[in-house]
Formats: C-alpha cells, sequence, structure tokens
C-alpha cells in the first residue's frame, strides 16, 4: 500500500503543472558605459506627453485631471503621437509615407504646434510616473494604453487590424517586412519613471 501511495505522488508530482506568473515583461535598457561621456539632453515640454498617477488612483493628463476611459488616454495618446505640428524633414517623409486614412487621422487631430513635432526619436515621448500607492489595476491599465496606441498606429500603417498586428510571426520573412516598415521612424519612445 505504501508503494502504491509513493508512486501516486510521484506520478502526480511529475505529470502536474505549476503556474508561473510572469509578470510584467519590460525590456530595461543596458546600464551606461562607464567610460562613455554623458549626454545632457534638451527635449522641449511640447514633446513630452506627460501621465502622473497619484496613490488615490487620480490621474493628471497633461497637466490636467483625468476623468475619462484608458481607451479616452489611448486616443489622447495616439493623438500626440501623430500630431506633426512642426515636423521636421524626417517626420514629414513619414507623413507622406502615411495611408490615407491616417493622413486623414493627422489633419482632423493634429497640425497642432503646441504638442508633439512628430513621431520620430525625441520628437514625442509619452512619460509615465506612479506613486508606489497606485493601484496595479491601474499602472497596468496605462501601460496597455500606452502600447495599444502605438501598437494601432503601426497597424494602421501596414493597413492590417491591431490584432493582426500582435500575432505577426516575426521569423516569417513577410511578416517581418510587414513589422519592420510599421514601426520604420517611429519609435516605441515610452519612458517610465522610477515611483515616488
Amino acid at each position: 500500500m505504501a508503494d502504491i501511495a509513493f508512486l501516486l505522488l510521484i506520478f502526480f508530482l511529475v505529470t502536474t503543472t505549476i503556474a508561473n506568473d510572469k509578470g510584467i515583461l519590460l525590456r530595461l535598457p543596458p546600464p551606461p558605459d562607464p567610460l562613455q561621456e554623458q549626454l545632457d539632453i534638451k527635449i522641449p515640454d511640447r514633446n513630452i506627453f506627460t501621465i502622473l498617477a497619484n496613490s488615490k488612483d487620480q490621474l493628471l493628463v497633461e497637466g490636467e485631471p483625468f476623468e475619462g476611459s484608458m481607451d479616452d488616454l489611448k486616443n489622447d495618446v495616439k493623438k500626440f503621437i501623430l500630431n506633426f505640428g512642426k515636423p521636421t524633414p524626417d517626420g514629414i517623409e513619414i507623413y507622406n509615407s502615411l495611408p490615407p486614412q491616417m493622413k486623414a487621422f493627422v489633419n482632423a487631430n493634429g497640425r497642432n504646434p503646441e504638442s508633439s513635432d512628430d513621431p520620430t526619436s525625441l520628437k514625442s515621448i509619452v512619460s509615465f510616473k506612479s506613486a508606489r500607492g497606485t493601484s496595479y489595476d491601474l499602472y497596468v491599465g496605462i501601460l496597455d494604453a500606452m502600447n495599444a496606441a502605438y501598437n494601432e498606429v503601426y497597424a494602421s500603417r501596414v493597413g492590417i487590424t491591431t490584432e493582426e498586428w500582435l500575432s505577426l510571426d516575426r521569423s516569417n520573412s513577410m511578416q517581418k517586412e510587414m513589422y519592420n516598415r510599421g514601426r520604420s521612424g517611429i519609435p516605441r519612445a515610452i519612458s517610465i519613471a522610477e515611483p515616488d
């Protein structure tokens, strides 16, 4: 009887899968090279879309209290990314490469000289800072909204849905080319500051 119980115990230990919570997968930048000179880059405030969350789960977006949904926040981030307020030559090139429906979106929602210059590097940065008491639901919701805005932009550039964009297989050469074309010139510029 003891042998059978022992065999059953081993069987269940071997065949049981244990759920692993992976948490939030973020790729951190490499540590700075101590031999490389640190540059102090000044970025105009209009090129930074700020989202602040306090310990009472209240949001301050661009210095104003925010009472909307995460979809509203996603749309605000998307409008900021695709503003083209004062585009550089690279920004003009990106604008000219956009499909007609995205150009219509930019013309209807963008071109504000007080907002981001264009979606190229350091011209539109989405910055998020939370407090230590911010709930996980709000924190993850804001991260999802920021990433969803970029995913919608990338998917629209190549003419597919966001779900199709997220399911692209980068080991397939055609899908990898589509992925690279969608992201070309528009980096996912999200800054997550250390909580207070």
